[in-house]
């Protein structure tokens, strides 16, 4: 292997991800390790780190790992055809929509988290410290 490996311990360090998420999307074909020691430990590269990394941001809009797997996919499909495939783009502009729905959900639900916590503020004595 050419490229610099990392370990997991490092992978999971670098995403904020624990060692047994990583080993699940392993054993689910999520995310593969690059390569392997010869004592058999995974090895990660950069683009195993990016594609982790983009798994990860999924995670809070709530794609399902189906929808993850799929995505994955279609960018694979994408970076292998090039920008001209249009069931890719298709796919693509589709995950786009969807996360963008997803986000602005989580933000009018943020918006009423914060209307709670300050109405709960409003009706808590006030500490001196």
């Amino acid at each position: 292997m050419t490229d610099a490996t990392m370990h997991i311990g490092e992978l999971a360090e670098r995403t904020g991800l624990s060692l047994r998420t990583i080993r699940h999307y392993d054993e689910i074909g999520l995310l593969k390790p690059s390569g392997r020691t010869e004592g058999g430990f995974r090895l990660y590269t950069q683009p195993d780190l990016e594609r982790l990394l983009l798994i990860r941001r999924m995670k809070p809009l709530g794609f399902a790992l189906e929808d993850m797997a799929e995505l994955l996919r279609t960018l694979e499909a994408r970076a292998a055809a090039g920008p001209d495939d249009p069931g890719a783009e298709e796919k693509l502009a589709a995950y786009l929509a969807d996360a963008r729905e997803r986000r602005e959900r989580l933000r009018s639900q943020l918006a009423m988290a914060d209307e709670f916590v300050a109405r709960l503020e409003g009706l808590s004595p006030q500490t001196e410290g």
